[in-house]
């Protein structure tokens, strides 16, 4: 489970996982949120339009991640698999608890049918950093998640999200890739071979 603000490499080391993962002998399935669902298409057309109102935008993203634990995430699990996310319900807590809702509230509607996850690794990075990143791979404009002070404050829940959590690991982000990437497959290595189906 992969988790931060944009821009922090989320999607580059959940390639170095999955692989990792699959070398070991495992079977693994791998996947992202917003979903390309209907609810999780609705929420990235509103990442380019304009941010949905708070309470619309957080209805479409407990939608979609029903329909995503429904659909791939238990399933998967009931098979035996390594499930890797890119995004889970952690962003909703950050994201959204940035836009005032109670993110002890949130990780309770949330937790009330998704599964909580073996291991947490939190990708922390300074929210300009990953703006910058995110800028220098694609001639996109920006999109309405990637706006400084809110994702300070998202920083910031996700932070004390990994202060908190038994499960979660916080990984500085801001370092070269390969010191990241050693630094996860050191916890993924450990939980791996200590799990039951390793």
């Amino acid at each position: 489970m992969l988790e931060g603000v944009d821009g922090a490499g989320k999607t580059t080391q959940a390639d170095a996982i999955e692989a990792w993962v699959r070398a070991s002998g495992r079977d693994v399935v791998r996947s992202r949120e917003p979903t390309q669902g209907v609810y999780g298409q609705r929420l990235r057309r509103s990442m380019l339009e304009g941010r949905l109102e708070p309470e619309e935008e957080l209805e479409l993203f407990l939608n979609d991640r029903r329909e995503h634990v429904e659909q791939v995430i238990a399933p998967a699990l009931e098979a035996g698999a390594v499930v890797v996310l890119d995004r889970y319900y952690f962003s909703t807590v950050a994201y959204q608890g940035a836009r005032g809702f109670d993110c002890d509230e949130l990780m309770a509607r949330n937790e009330a049918f998704a599964p909580a996850p073996d291991l947490l690794l939190i990708l922390d990075l300074e929210p300009e950093q990953g703006i910058g990143r995110v800028r220098a791979r694609s001639d996109q404009p920006p999109d309405t998640f990637e706006i400084p002070d809110k994702l300070r404050r998202s920083r910031a829940i996700f932070l004390q999200l990994g202060a908190r959590l038994p499960y979660a690991e916080v990984i500085d982000a801001g370092r070269g890739c390969e010191a990241v990437r050693e630094e996860i497959l050191g916890h993924v290595r450990a939980l791996t071979l200590n799990s039951p189906a390793a």
